[in-house]
């Protein structure tokens, strides 16, 4: 129900996102009752005892404006103290996250553009260090927990498995230098995570995701989450003539984790980091 909701905020979520979610942290997700019907909810996904990330935090219209979100986010936060927690908020709710101890990173910037349009720019004939990526190997693991705040094995698990999610990992010289996920949403694909060590890297393994597509699938809208520091995300995106179309501001309880953004040009999700 809860990504039913974020689907009508406009948040187009992915089609198995749900059962990737609840995978992670079957605790996680919480949901505000009055009088037997679900009007709020919210996610608090704990990756360790150090790290959880919030999401999910919607009020039905109909029910805003009465108290109701400040309740179920002070009962989601009420034992989290000894947590790092991270989000992404919209712009304009930046002040009420403030007031709840949050502090402002960064921007992450939505960029799109349709499958041919980018294609078009890109080189896309077989690359040798590219392969499939169903699982989660151990060389997977380090390198992703060198751009993300915790372990997740659980989530990549999932992630990698799910139908109709299609990744590809860049081998060279037997060291993994890039991955990326292409998803099936309500609304066109996301790509998520884009991790690479180099923009040549990025650049091929978005040929090779978006390879992968029907030749009638060219028109749909393909979106990647970038985070505003990383200036080599941006001149991509505009290499590639991406529009933005939305922004989040990054935000966290307690302090900026250790993450090399540099190698980050794409966001996993915005429910869960």
């Amino acid at each position: 129900m809860a990504v039913d909701w974020a689907g009508r905020e406009g948040w187009n979520p992915g089609h198995h996102d749900a059962a990737c979610f609840h995978s992670t942290d079957s605790g996680g997700f919480l949901g505000g009752f009055l009088d037997g019907e679900m009007i709020a909810s919210i996610s608090v996904v704990r990756y360790d005892d150090t790290f959880a990330f919030l999401g999910f935090y919607i009020v039905r219209p109909e029910f805003r404006g009465s108290g109701h979100g400040l309740k179920i986010w002070r009962h989601a936060l009420a034992n989290c103290n000894a947590l790092n927690i991270g989000l992404d908020g919209v712009v304009d709710q930046q002040h009420n996250y403030r007031k709840s101890g949050f502090a402002f990173a960064y921007k992450n910037y939505r960029f799109s553009g349709t499958a041919r349009d980018i294609l078009a720019k890109l080189e896309t004939g077989r690359v040798a260090q590219i392969s499939d990526l169903s699982s989660v190997s151990d060389a997977l693991r380090v390198y992703d927990r060198s751009l993300f705040p915790a372990p997740r094995d659980a989530f990549l698990e999932h992630w990698l498995s799910a139908s109709g999610h299609i990744s590809k990992v860049y081998v060279d010289s037997g060291r993994i230098r890039g991955f990326a996920t292409l998803r099936p949403c309500m609304n066109g694909y996301k790509i998520g995570p884009l991790f690479a060590d180099t923009g040549e890297i990025v650049k091929a393994l978005l040929g090779a995701v978006l390879g992968t597509l029907p030749e009638r699938h060219g028109a749909h809208e393909i979106f990647v989450d970038m985070p505003q520091p990383n200036a080599s995300a941006m001149a991509l995106a505009d290499e590639l003539g991406l529009s933005k179309v939305f922004e989040t501001a990054r935000m966290y309880s307690n302090h900026e984790p250790d993450i090399d953004l540099n190698r980050i040009f794409g966001v996993t999700t915005f429910e869960l980091g």
